[in-house]
């Protein structure tokens, strides 16, 4: 059986986009690309969510972006991580971190252990 790419989780992708540009600014197309390079082909996220998601992260103050010249000569939006962003981000990996905790144990709960 061969391995496709997953759909994100619903409600992960601001987690991903802060997580990723708590590593390093990047541009839009860039964060698409480092999260599949890290999710090792995992998740593909498509302009058509990523871009939203940006506008709506830099509208509520979590990242900020300016304008740059990219490595391939030409302008794009690279996004930083605000102290607001990464504070949220540290919320939401806690809150993740306890919800796949408590998946992890229902999923390996036996009847013998109810």
């Amino acid at each position: 059986m061969e391995d496709k790419p997953s759909a994100l989780v619903q409600g992960t992708l601001y987690m991903l986009i802060l997580k990723t540009l708590a590593l390093e600014p990047l541009h839009g197309y860039g964060i698409g690309v480092r999260l599949e390079q890290i999710s090792h082909g995992a998740f593909q996220v498509n302009a058509g969510s990523l871009f939203p998601a940006l506008r709506r992260l830099e509208r509520d103050g979590l990242i900020s972006g300016d304008w740059r010249v990219t490595e391939n000569n030409r302008r794009a939006k690279y996004y930083t991580l605000t102290p607001l962003g990464r504070a949220r981000l540290k919320r939401e990996m806690r809150g993740w971190e306890a919800q796949t905790t408590a998946i992890a144990r229902i999923l390996r709960a036996s009847l013998g252990e109810l």
